[in-house]
């Protein structure tokens, strides 16, 4: 019989900071509320990120499943993962998490491996299309 392990928890502190973002907002006017809502919305995505490599890291969902579940597309939950602590150093030249890096993270968390050094992974900006002339 193999033991299963725990489900993953929700970091509650990046939880309650989304939430006193939110908080500052309440009588605000709306000009004052865009930091806010810019700075919970920014701290949402980590936490949704992170949240997703757990649930990836502990077999709960497959990177396709854990992106339907969030409301993504699947071309979009490789380079979040990349972005994560818990699987950042696991992605590959391209920048994206991939299954081959999820399995090689949870055989390396299994085993008591040291996971690779984090590459440098620049947050996700719009880019334009067209150059502005």
């Amino acid at each position: 019989m193999v033991d299963e392990a725990p489900p993953p928890e929700i970091d509650a502190a990046r939880l309650d900071a989304v939430r006193a973002c939110l908080d500052a907002v309440h009588g605000s006017s709306a000009v004052d509320a865009l930091p806010h809502l810019r700075k919970a919305a920014d701290q949402l995505a980590e936490l949704l990120d992170e949240t997703m490599a757990a649930a990836v890291l502990s077999g709960q969902a497959s990177l396709r499943s854990a992106g339907a579940r969030a409301g993504l597309t699947e071309n979009a939950v490789g380079p979040r993962l990349a972005r994560t602590q818990a699987l950042g150093a696991y992605a590959d030249a391209k920048g994206r998490v991939t299954a081959a890096g999820v399995e090689r993270a949870k055989y390396d968390n299994e085993s008591g491996t040291p996971k690779p050094a984090p590459k440098d992974t620049p947050a996700m900006r719009f880019k334009p299309r067209r150059p502005n002339n």
